[in-house]
């Protein structure tokens, strides 16, 4: 009988996987497309529910993810060197997980095989995310949803 081989990212670091390998890491949640506040006096990251301008609000993809960074010159390109700062990110986040030395989550696709489940067990925003344009700068941190970390 042939051993079972580990998955990818059981058996591989963020720094040993390909770029397809890691795109698929990405749940499709676009929480880390949020607008984030942080808090001067401790460094803590806040999300709110306000999207960047190019993230759908339904299916929480970018809607020009290959030219992106041409109409969001600050969008954040997540790179395996950057792994000892992931903790920005969500902490239902692939990257951050594996980054962590942990599992996916059930529902992540890789495990489930089902794409929509990061929608269907509500971790992403869908469906109750506002776009930038709506809402000022200024009242952003009145659209708090939880603190990284």
């Amino acid at each position: 009988m042939a051993a079972k081989v580990e998955p990818f990212w059981k058996r591989k670091t963020l720094e040993q996987m390909d770029q397809d390998e890691w795109e698929s890491l990405c749940d499709g949640c676009g929480l880390c497309c949020l607008q984030k506040l942080e808090d001067e006096d401790d460094g803590s990251v806040y999300y709110t529910r306000i999207a960047c301008k190019l993230l759908d609000l339904n299916t929480c993809r970018c809607t020009n993810y290959s030219e992106r960074r041409k109409f969001v010159p600050d969008c954040i390109q997540l790179t395996p060197a950057q792994a000892d700062s992931f903790q920005w990110l969500p902490p239902t986040c692939a990257y951050r997980l594996i980054s962590e030395g942990k599992d996916l989550l059930i529902w992540h696709p890789l495990v489930c095989g089902d794409p929509e489940q990061v929608h269907k067990q509500r971790i992403s925003q869908s469906g109750r995310m506002l776009s930038e344009g709506s809402v000022p700068e200024d009242e952003w941190e009145d659209h708090l949803i939880f603190r990284a970390g």
